[in-house]
C-alpha cells in the first residue's frame, strides 16, 4: 500500500463476455457511431477462421459500419515499424474505428495507431521519445476513435490496460507508453473463441497472465481494489488453467480465464511498481524470438527464487493468491512453497523449464543483460547483473 494511501485505479473497458458475445461486434460498433472499421489481427487467427468469421459478421449487417479492411501481418513482439505499416494502411482505407483480434502483437498494435491517428503522427516514434512515455489526464485527453478489442487467448489482458509496449528498432530496446484512454473502449470475451487454442499456448498465456496477478500482489503500491482483482484472478488461474490445459474443450474453465486475464491486468497496471519477472521476460522476448507469454510462464518461478529479497515481504499475500496454506509458517518455508507450487504447476501443464529453442547465445545474452539493467523500473528496484546471469543459466541448462 502507498505510504500516503492514496491511489488510481482505471478501469475504462467495457466488457462483454459470454461463448458467442463476438455475433455482436458490429452492434456494438454501430452504438459507438463507427462508419469504417479497420481489423487488425496475426496470421495465426487467420488460419484459424477467425478473421473470416468476423469478415462474414460484417458482410451480414449490410450496412454501416463497413469493414474498410483487413491487415493481419503483425508479428508476436509489437515493433514500430509494424505500428507505422498498420498506420499507413489505416489511413489508406479512411478507417475511423479499430477491431483488434488476437493476442501477442495485435492488442499493443492497434493502440499504437490510435495514438499516432489521435496525435496525426506519421511515425509512432514521434511520440516515444524516451523509454518510459506517460501521458496523465487532464493532459490526456479522450481519443474519439471507436477501439474494440476480441480476446483469443487468456493470457496478457492487454486488451483492457491503459499501455503498450513497443520494441524501438533505433533504440534496440522496449519502450512503453502509458494514457489513460489508450485501451478499447470494448472487449468481447467469447470462449467458444479459445477453443481450438493448443494446450501449448493456453498453458503459457494462463502462466503469464499468473504473473501479472502475483506482481500485482506483491507490489508496494497494491491497494484494496487491485487486490480484489489480483487474488481472485491468480486462484481462478490455479483453479482452472490445468482444466483447460487437459481439456481445451471446457468452455466454463476458458471463460474463467479470460475474466481472469483482465483481471489480472487491471490488478498489474493499478498497483504499478517494480516488476523484476515482467523486466526479464521482456527482454528474452525480444531477443530470443519467443512470446512475451512464454518467457513469463518459464521465468516466473526462476525470477522470485533469483530476487527473493523483493518477494519476501509479501511471500503471505503470494501463499494465499495460490491457494497455499500460510498460517504459522516462516518467511523462507512460505517463498519455498511458492516457487515449489509454481513449478508443479508448469509440470502439470506442461511448461519446458529449459526450453532449447529459446536459442540463448553470447552476443544476445549481453543484449539480454543490457535491457533488464536499462528497464525503466530500474530506479524503484535495483536488479543486477548477476541475479539476470543466474537466470540466463537456469534457462539454459
Amino acid at each position: 500500500m502507498s505510504s500516503t494511501g492514496y491511489y488510481q485505479y482505471n478501469m475504462r473497458t467495457v466488457v462483454h463476455s459470454a461463448p458467442g458475445s463476438i455475433i455482436r461486434v458490429p452492434a456494438l460498433f454501430k452504438g459507438m457511431q463507427a462508419r469504417r472499421v479497420v481489423l487488425f489481427s496475426e496470421e495465426g487467427s487467420r488460419q484459424t477462421g477467425l478473421v473470416d468469421q468476423l469478415i462474414s459478421l460484417f458482410d451480414a449487417g449490410g450496412s454501416v459500419p463497413k469493414l474498410a479492411g483487413v491487415f493481419a501481418d503483425i508479428p508476436p513482439v509489437a515493433n514500430c515499424e509494424t505500428v507505422n505499416t498498420a498506420l499507413r494502411f489505416t489511413r489508406e482505407v479512411a478507417a475511423d474505428a479499430i477491431l483488434a483480434v488476437g493476442g501477442s502483437g495485435v492488442p499493443e498494435v492497434s493502440k499504437g495507431v490510435k495514438y499516432a491517428l489521435h496525435h496525426q503522427f506519421t511515425d509512432i516514434r514521434e511520440g516515444l521519445q524516451t523509454r518510459m512515455n506517460m501521458d496523465s489526464w487532464p493532459h490526456a485527453t479522450d481519443m474519439k476513435i471507436p477501439h474494440m478489442a476480441v480476446a483469443t487467448t487468456a493470457g496478457s489482458g492487454a486488451e483492457v490496460s491503459s499501455a503498450a509496449r513497443f520494441f524501438n528498432e533505433d533504440l534496440e530496446g522496449h519502450c512503453s507508453l502509458i494514457n489513460p484512454f489508450l485501451g478499447p473502449d470494448m472487449v468481447v470475451l467469447d470462449a467458444n473463441l479459445t477453443l481450438g487454442s493448443p494446450s501449448h499456448l493456453t498453458a503459457t498465456t494462463g502462466m503469464a497472465a499468473l504473473a501479472h496477478a502475483l506482481e500485482a500482489v506483491a507490489s508496494p503500491l497494491a491497494n484494496h481494489l487491485s487486490d480484489a482483482h489480483a487474488f481472485r484472478a491468480a486462484q481462478l488461474i490455479v483453479e482452472n488453467l490445468p482444466l483447460a490445459v487437459s481439456n481445451g474443450k471446457d468452455v466454463q474453465a476458458r471463460t474463467n480465464l479470460l475474466q481472469a486475464g483482465i483481471m489480472a491486468q487491471n490488478a498489474f497496471c493499478a498497483s504499478r511498481n517494480a516488476t523484476p519477472i515482467h523486466e526479464c521476460a521482456n527482454a528474452f522476448s525480444a531477443f530470443c524470438a519467443v512470446s512475451q507469454g512464454e518467457a513469463n510462464a518459464v521465468l516466473l518461478p526462476v525470477c522470485i527464487e533469483a530476487f527473493s529479497d523483493f518477494y519476501l515481504p509479501s511471500v503471505g499475500r503470494l501463499a494465499v493468491a495460490l491457494n497455499l496454506q500460510a498460517k504459522g509458517k516462516e518467511d523462507n518455508v512460505l517463498l519455498a512453497d511458492v516457487i515449489a507450487c509454481l513449478r508443479s504447476l508448469q509440470k502439470v501443464i506442461g511448461i519446458d523449464r529449459t526450453p532449447a529453442h529459446w536459442s540463448v547465445t553470447p552476443d544476445n545474452t549481453e543484449k539480454i543483460i543490457t535491457a533488464v539493467m536499462s528497464s525503466p523500473t530500474r530506479f524503484i528496484y535495483q536488479i543486477h547483473t548477476d541475479k539476470i546471469a543466474e537466470i540466463i543459466r537456469h534457462v539454459v541448462d
